[in-house]
């Protein structure tokens, strides 16, 4: 659950505290592009005031049309499908022939927003069940990547705590990733023991810990990843080592293939790590894309992190032509 679907969630437990009747929809599926990911939530007041979006705006307007008319469900949820055709494609604001399904959720005591608000403040990572026939919820806690299933009579969500980046090192690049990682919604920290190397970046956490401590506090889970760029294995390996035995969707590195090498035989050798941990390690770290410049190199990180954080693995990219020196993570190779 992104930024926005924690706003709308706030927003619902305020209108519901002031007496409003709320319809909360979930986007459940969704059939060519869309400007929302399955799982994203909008809320509507019953008066039209609406809370967050699942299209470019026209579903929305739908929306507000319908609960100020009265028409949207009142009693149990009820699941509505957007631009089956290119017509309604059009109109709806979706790419022609594209489709979005919506559940539809009046909501009530039993829907236990607020008890889901809570948990996901104590940063919970929580499975919502919805019964389609009663509109009752059941929480539980959830592991593992998130989950977004409709079938008759049952729609289960998964809902947690944002996707979370730690790096270590303070260097130039860093300030680049950090940047560019909040904006797709990562809360970064920023770890570096030595105080020459920890310049102010707005929003970023930053500690002064040694790595593996920090790693350690962290508590990483499948919503984590950790990025090793000092260059000084000292600090980087302390952290890969433990971030490399905890649940981490993603623990990576900078540095050529040499020393990647190098590096996981020291690991081996000297923290005892097997290879099936050492093989979790990505190194060189992101695309290889011929980045060169910080800017460059943080956009191929993220776009790995983006990869790996859906699910797609990216073949070996193949040097077709342009600078003699290929590049991969700012390490020659």
């Amino acid at each position: 659950m992104d930024n926005v679907d924690l706003q709308v969630l706030r927003q619902v437990v305020t209108w519901r505290e002031a007496g409003h009747a709320v319809v909360m929809g979930t986007i459940t599926r969704t059939w060519g592009s869309a400007p929302r990911p399955v799982g994203s939530v909008v809320a509507v007041r019953d008066d039209g005031q609406i809370a967050g979006s699942v299209s470019g705006g026209c579903i929305e307007d739908d929306l507000i049309a319908r609960m100020r008319e009265k028409a949207l469900v009142a009693d149990a949820p009820q699941v509505v499908r957007y631009g089956v055709s290119g017509d309604e494609a059009a109109r709806f604001g979706l790419p022609c022939g594209g489709t979005l399904e919506l559940v539809l959720e009046p909501l009530a005591s039993h829907s236990l927003v607020e008890d889901l608000l809570q948990r996901l403040a104590d940063g919970q990572r929580v499975r919502r069940t919805l019964d389609l026939r009663s509109g009752a919820v059941k929480l539980a806690s959830a592991e593992g990547a998130d989950t977004v299933l409709l079938d008759e009579t049952t729609l289960v969500s998964t809902h947690g705590p944002h996707w979370r980046l730690m790096v270590i090192g303070a260097g130039q690049m860093t300030v680049y990733l950090a940047q560019m990682a909040q904006a797709l919604d990562y809360q970064v920290t920023v770890c570096d023991p030595r105080e020459e190397y920890l310049p102010e970046l707005p929003g970023v956490q930053r500690t002064r810990e040694m790595p593996d401590d920090a790693v350690i506090a962290m508590k990483p889970d499948a919503h984590t990843a950790v990025i090793a760029l000092t260059h000084d294995p000292k600090l980087d390996d302390l952290a890969l080592m433990e971030a490399l035995r905890s649940p981490c969707f993603y623990v990576g590195a900078i540095g050529s293939r040499v020393n990647q090498a190098k590096r996981k035989q020291r690991l081996a050798e000297h923290f005892g790590m097997t290879e099936a941990e050492l093989a979790r390690l990505h190194g060189p770290v992101g695309i290889k894309n011929g980045a060169r410049t910080p800017p460059e190199i943080a956009v191929s990180i993220l776009a790995e992190l983006t990869a790996i954080r859906y699910g797609w693995e990216i073949p070996e990219p193949r040097f077709v032509g342009g600078a003699a020196t290929s590049v991969t993570a700012g390490c020659v190779v």
